[in-house]
């Protein structure tokens, strides 16, 4: 590991001076990739400057602790020990984390894909939570979203809906929201107070550039169709939605709730890329190796990811057995308490495997 640090500096000292170069500077083009590249590097280096600063402390610590007879003394260094030893074992541990290779979609915007599942208007009615409780997490994390395409069922609740959501690394933190969301509790139309049990798929997908997925003309089948939305009398009068078929693979997308075909057809496209950068991406692993599969899962849809029950007020991450009693704290948008437990989680299985690989990690 400390090779690998010793190697990442160097490279940030020369990227450093290179980007000092007139050369450099006179080029905007080169000059952002490399900006780029260094604060990557940045983040790493930085800390592990701090750590070997820090080693210099406590091994001046240990010798002055060694070589005094005096007990006031002797107390003051072992202190100082102590707290350079602490700061240093954490400091190792996140530069441990720091060397993950990072997910080349972590720092992608997302298609977020919300569908009522098992459960018929109760299901919905959650799935309708669901966007809220996710719009609310955005809006903390200062990330922006767009309503791609909806299906309500004009009780508040929702058949589908697609959302882009923008933001820093918008992927990496909700990449583990994938799959079966269950919710437990009485419906309010249950005369009884019998507990029902429904579910709610979400997909996460991370956007693809055009750049990414290569869609020909040839294989796209686009029809318009009037929007049946709500918007008055517009959408009834003139075919403004789209609905896009990709005929190698067959994924149907389709957006309406836009007055303008072109920008229906626009946000249509974007979903479409999303589906097949996510297809072309699933193939791939299969094809290298049998997908990972952890503790936090493989995040497809028929993996029941997580518990809502309504009346203990407890959610349950079934992944990392994790339990919080902070329902409604979670339903406003509270998502970290489940989200940053998941990504550690992720984290650290991801080291061990990387390890077991190379005794040099």
């Amino acid at each position: 590991m400390w090779q690998q640090l010793d190697e990442v500096e160097l490279r940030f000292v020369a990227l450093e001076a290179k980007m000092a170069d007139p050369k450099t500077l006179s080029d905007r083009e080169h000059y952002v990739r490399l900006s780029k590249d260094y604060h990557n590097l940045k983040h790493i280096v930085e800390p592990f400057r701090r750590y070997k600063h820090l080693m210099e402390e406590l091994e001046a610590a240990r010798k002055d602790l060694k070589e005094t007879d005096d007990s006031d003394l002797k107390a003051l260094y072992l202190d100082e020990v102590s707290r350079l030893t602490t700061e240093t074992n954490q400091l190792e541990a996140d530069l441990k984390r720091l060397l993950i290779p990072k997910d080349p979609n972590d720092a992608k915007d997302v298609i977020l894909e919300i569908r009522a599942g098992a459960g018929g208007d109760e299901a919905s009615l959650f799935a309708g939570q669901l966007v809220r409780m996710y719009l609310k997490f955005a809006d903390t994390r200062k990330w922006k979203t767009d309503l791609l395409s909806e299906n309500s069922i004009g009780i508040g609740g929702y058949k589908e809906v697609i959302i882009e959501i923008v933001g820093r690394d918008v992927y990496s933190y909700l990449r583990f929201e994938s799959g079966v969301h269950r919710v437990q509790r009485v419906p309010v139309t249950e005369s009884s107070g019998r507990i029902h049990t429904s579910t709610v798929t979400v997909a996460v997908l991370p956007e693809a550039d055009e750049v990414e997925v290569d869609i020909k003309d040839t294989d796209l089948k686009i029809d318009t169709f009037r929007s049946s939305s709500a918007g008055g009398q517009h959408v009834n009068k003139t075919s403004s939605a789209i609905r896009i078929t990709h005929i190698p693979t067959g994924i149907v997308v389709v957006c309406q709730d836009e007055r303008s075909q072109f920008q229906n057809k626009d946000k249509a496209m974007r979903v479409l890329r999303a589906h097949l950068l996510h297809r072309a991406e699933e193939e791939q692993r299969l094809e290298i190796e049998e997908k990972r599969r952890t503790q936090v899962g493989t995040g497809e849809r028929s993996e029941k990811i997580r518990t809502y029950n309504f009346p203990q007020s407890r959610v349950t991450d079934h992944r990392i057995g994790l339990t919080t009693h902070d329902l409604h704290g979670v339903l406003e948008g509270s998502l970290e308490q489940i989200v940053e437990p998941l990504r550690t989680k992720f984290e650290s299985d991801r080291l061990l495997e990387l390890q077991s690989l190379s005794p040099s990690v």
